[in-house]
């Protein structure tokens, strides 16, 4: 089994704020940041901490910025080999990061947005049968990638964020495994409550495995009919930017490594208690050697 994970890659500038700014608003920011960044990224480097190599496919644009998101993959051991150069500017956010840890982020498309289908074609060409596909909703043509990976029989993962009209076309039957947050679950599903939401998958994906993550209420997972519960870890949060990410990541290399869904929520959720308590994005995602030492 070799997996791919096909996402973007951003620099994240991080903004330290009071609060999150308002209409019309300007406001002193205390101290900005410039992190690797973006869910595809993030992701990557969360399954390879968590002890599954993983190939990145993505791209980045020709210049200081690429080079150095580049870089940061081979750091920490994520195959860059299929990265992409394109002319023009790499993927970028603006997070406002306030003082209760709570995030608000504009996110530029650039490269990832520039995706070709000679390309597409070029990195599905090294997949096949049972490899597993990992993506998120920030690069375009999503409904293309994700047709490709069935045809090529792939095991296809989804965390449809962010939730927006890109996602209107995709074929969500043939996903296996849904990463989805609660603000996303009641966008996709029109409903509220956790019950709701996991009826709504239920009726709609029977087949699929979904992750819903509740913030403070911890996380759960529906399988063939039966959902299993997962409380969060209590630490003081300093950034939530990469928390989700990295509870993907953590979660996919447990479950597919062979451990049971009680056990892989478990991992993540520790994983991701670790990541809150640091700054950054892809920076503060922890090892799986740190949640064995505890």
């Amino acid at each position: 089994m070799k997996v791919l994970n096909f996402g973007s890659l951003n620099v994240d500038y991080v903004y330290q704020v009071d609060h999150i700014i308002m209409p019309g608003e300007t406001q002193s920011s205390s101290q900005r940041n410039v992190f690797a960044g973006g869910k595809g990224l993030n992701q990557s480097v969360a399954l390879v901490k968590a002890g599954l190599p993983t190939y990145h496919a993505g791209q980045v644009g020709n210049d200081a910025d690429g080079e150095m998101l580049l870089q940061v993959l081979r750091e920490h051991g994520v195959d860059t080999s299929l990265v992409n150069k394109v002319d023009g500017l790499c993927g970028h956010t603006i997070i406002q990061l306030d003082k209760y840890a709570q995030n608000s982020i504009i996110l530029f498309g650039g490269a990832n947005r520039c995706i070709s289908e000679a390309y597409r074609e070029e990195v599905f060409s090294h997949f096949g049968k049972d490899d597993v596909v990992v993506l998120q909703n920030e690069v375009n043509d999503l409904d293309k990638i994700i047709d490709k990976a069935y045809e090529k029989g792939m095991k296809i993962v989804l965390n449809p964020s962010p939730f927006d009209s890109y996602l209107d076309g995709c074929d969500w039957g043939k996903v296996d495994i849904f990463f989805i947050n609660e603000v996303e679950g009641a966008q996709i599903s029109g409903k509220e409550s956790k019950e709701e939401i996991l009826d709504w998958f239920k009726a709609h994906y029977p087949d699929a495995l979904v992750v819903l993550t509740l913030g403070s209420a911890g996380s759960c997972c529906l399988k063939n009919n039966k959902v299993y519960d997962q409380d969060i870890i209590p630490v003081e949060t300093v950034d939530t930017t990469a928390a989700g990410d990295t509870f993907t990541g953590f979660f996919l290399s447990a479950y597919l490594g062979g451990k049971t869904i009680p056990e892989a929520l478990k991992l993540a959720a520790r994983a991701s208690a670790i990541a809150v308590s640091r700054s950054g994005a892809a920076n503060s995602i922890p090892t799986l050697s740190e949640l064995k030492n505890e």
